[in-house]
Formats: C-alpha cells, structure tokens, sequence
C-alpha cells in the first residue's frame, strides 16, 4: 500500500514538469490516468526522456477537439481528485478542460496548471523553456555559456513544488469538499529560491573551500567547508596547508582570496581520484562531480535504489520502479482504485 493509495490523477501534462509531478504521485501509489493527444505526446519521440517520466501511469490517446474525446476526459475528471495540465494559459478552456468548467462536475477537485510565468502577469503569453525560467529568476549566472546541457533546474523545481502543492490540496479538499486551483509558474519557484538565498554576487567562493575546484586530470570535485573549524582544519591536512589549519572563520572570511587561491592550487596538483581520497580520509567535506553514468553506477546510489524514487517509507510499501504506458495502452478503462 503506498501513501496516495486511492488519490485519482487526471494527467493532460506534456514534456518534463507535469509528467515528472505526476509520476512523483505515481510513485507513491495514486491512480495516475494519463490523457495524450493523437499520436502520442511529442516527448515519445525521445524515448530515453519520456520513459523515465511517465512510469506508474496508464495512457488513453483522446483528441479533445472531437465531441468523442472530449466527453471522454470530462467524464474520467467528473471522478477525479486532482488533474493535471501544462498547457499555455487559456489553451485549457478554449479546449473545453478549463478549471470553471471542470469545477461544476467536481467541486472538490484539485486543478494544478504548470506554466513557465503562470496564469498572469504581463509575461504569462511568453514562450520559453528551462534556460529561459532561470534566466528571468535570477538563478542563472550571467557569464553562463553551457546552460542549455545543464540538468533542468527549473522543470523539475517546479514538479516537486506542484507534487508538494496538489497533495496540500488534496487534504484540504478531503476535509471540507472545497477543491483548489493551482496556478504554478516555474519561473516563480525559482524566484523564490533565489529571493531566500543570500546575495554573493562577484564572489568566487562564498568562504574560502567551498565550491568547485578542477583537478589536475581535467575533472572537477566539490568542497562544502562554511563556518565549522573541523571542517576547514581537515581540509587543510588534507591539501598541506597545515599552516592555515588553524585559521578561525571570521579571519577566513577576511582572507578570501588568499586562502581559496590556497586550496585550488593544492587541488589542481592532484586528480580528481586523488583529491577525493585524501580529503574524505581526513573527513573534509568533499564530492567529485559525477557524470550521469557515473552516478548511476556509484554503489551509494546503487544501495538507496535510484530509479524507483527518491521518497522512502518506513510503514507502507515503498515505491517500486514502475511500467511505462504504450500509448492508448489502457483504452476503455476507468478508475482503477476506490476514493
């Protein structure tokens, strides 16, 4: 039994956000129905994306500019908790799928929108992608010029936050029969990110041995010193700065520059293997920076099961890997699971 055992998901989600919401439902048990256009979501086109997405959901294949299809979706929403949609704003009612419409069937239901700038706002028509939502948060350096390889920061924030959002909602529709719409921007969960963060514009490093440092092998590894003096004084033995080992944090901050020149000298002597070893047997805060494959083949990751979900439970069934739906895989069928 997993922990949304029971909660129906209406899917019309497409590309990265909503599908990766949903699936985070999904994973956790709930009933997850997703609804693609004629010929399947574009993202099919990219099977080592879409697969990894859309687990733990079933497919039906509806045109919903047909009387058929359309009927179709309204009477499988009639019966939901929550429906999903990422399209533009104003493409879901000029469909037939808008909230108003939805809400008169269902009073309770949980109605989550994902857009890039939300529903208002005066960039709410803009198009974009990742790269853009970053850009316009804030949360993308502006001397950036690999961004667009980068993991999709902003998609699947904006995911996680709208998994976080429809559950709320849930819970409270569960108690007082009053639904919810949800109108999630991933440009604003970015934003708000970075309205929490300090502001260290024009510092390499916030404070010296924490950031990224390039070996001598072409590799990269990560330093996490901040303020603990254990933390910096292993660092130290471990590069050979001995003599700075003992430098208290209000003294390392004054001498920035100096001493996180110090310490990406001393790495750059070293591989990346290298420099992992020495710092972890002296308990400095170190990781390398992994490939994708690497991670994946890391026996950490190998250990905790990534792939199934990143949620562990102590007292209810665990997520499992999940199936990926073929399209219109699970025509004529309903609801699987009872409210």
């Amino acid at each position: 039994m997993g922990l949304l055992d029971g909660l129906r998901v209406l899917d019309l989600t497409m590309w990265r956000p909503g599908p990766y919401a949903t699936q985070l439902l999904g994973r956790l048990g709930a009933d997850v129905v997703k609804v693609e256009p004629p010929g399947g979501e574009p993202m099919r086109a990219f099977r080592d994306h879409f697969d990894v997405l859309n687990r733990h959901k079933r497919s039906i294949e509806l045109d919903l500019k047909s009387a058929d299809g359309l009927a179709r979706c309204l009477e499988l929403a009639a019966d939901a908790e929550v429906f999903a949609e990422g399209f533009r704003p104003g493409v879901a009612d000029r469909l037939g799928v808008g909230y108003a419409r939805l809400r008169e069937a269902a009073p309770a239901l949980v109605y989550c929108s994902i857009s890039g700038y939300g529903a208002e706002g005066p960039l709410s028509d803009v198009p974009g992608h990742d790269v853009n939502y970053r850009a316009y948060a804030g949360a993308l350096p502006g001397d950036a010029t690999s961004a667009g390889a980068d993991l999709a920061v902003a998609d699947m924030a904006a995911a996680t936050m709208a998994a976080f959002a429809i559950t709320a909602a849930v819970l409270k529709a569960r108690e007082t029969g009053i639904g919810e719409r949800i109108d999630l921007a991933m440009a604003d969960v970015l934003a708000d990110w970075v309205e929490t963060s300090p502001d260290m514009a024009g510092a390499d490093a916030p404070v010296p041995g924490y950031g990224v440092y390039p070996t001598k092998d072409g590799r990269t590894i990560t330093l996490g010193v901040v303020s603990e003096d254990r933390l910096w004084a292993a660092t130290c033995r471990a590069l050979g700065l001995d003599r700075h080992a003992d430098v208290p944090f209000p003294r390392r901050f004054e001498r920035l520059e100096e001493l996180d020149g110090a310490v990406a000298d001393a790495v750059a002597g070293l591989t990346r293997d290298e420099a992992v070893a020495r710092l972890s047997a002296e308990g400095a805060p170190v990781a390398p920076v992994l490939t994708r494959a690497e991670m994946l083949a890391h026996e950490h990751f190998r250990a905790r099961g990534v792939g199934a979900g990143p949620v562990r439970t102590a007292n209810h069934g665990g997520p499992s890997r999940g199936e990926v739906p073929e399209l219109d895989e699970h025509r004529g069928e309903g609801w699987r699971l009872t409210k």
